[in-house]
């Protein structure tokens, strides 16, 4: 059983998994989307649904700090009624307040020059999602 977690912007999706026994997340790729254009990437994300042969989606919901879901919030809610929709896999959200400057910041630490935070830090970010909401479920939480 993996799970697949998801950092959902306008222009990428960052994509992690878990491992088999659902302990650690692993940043995969990132997928380029266009929501103007209604592309989402689900072609793409549906091949490695099945590589990966995932069970349940982990999608970070952007909430402002006061915690109310704004306009991406609402954004990443649509995408995750896609995925349900498109490969009949429950769908759960995470609070991912301060998650990309957390990837930001780790990539910062770790040197890792300008160019290549732009190519990572979604994959980054999802793993973050990922980790956190399997740490959780781990703890019994």
């Amino acid at each position: 059983m993996r799970i697949m977690g998801l950092d959902v912007g306008s222009k990428t999706v960052g994509v992690a998994v878990s491992d088999a026994l659902g302990w650690t997340a692993q940043g995969v790729e990132t997928v380029p989307i266009n929501e103007d254009r209604e592309q989402f990437g689900l072609d793409r994300l549906g091949e490695l649904i099945d590589t990966y042969e995932v069970t349940k989606v982990v999608i970070g919901l952007p909430k402002h700090m006061n915690g109310d879901v704004g306009v991406r919030g609402e954004a990443s809610q649509h995408y995750g009624r896609l995925i349900e929709e498109r490969f009949q896999l429950p769908v759960e959200y995470w609070d991912e307040r301060l998650t990309t400057m957390a990837a930001e910041r780790t990539l910062l630490e770790a040197d890792v020059s300008r160019k290549k935070r732009k190519k990572v830090i979604d994959k980054v970010a999802a793993s973050m999602i990922l980790q956190g909401f399997l740490d959780r479920h781990t703890q019994g939480g």
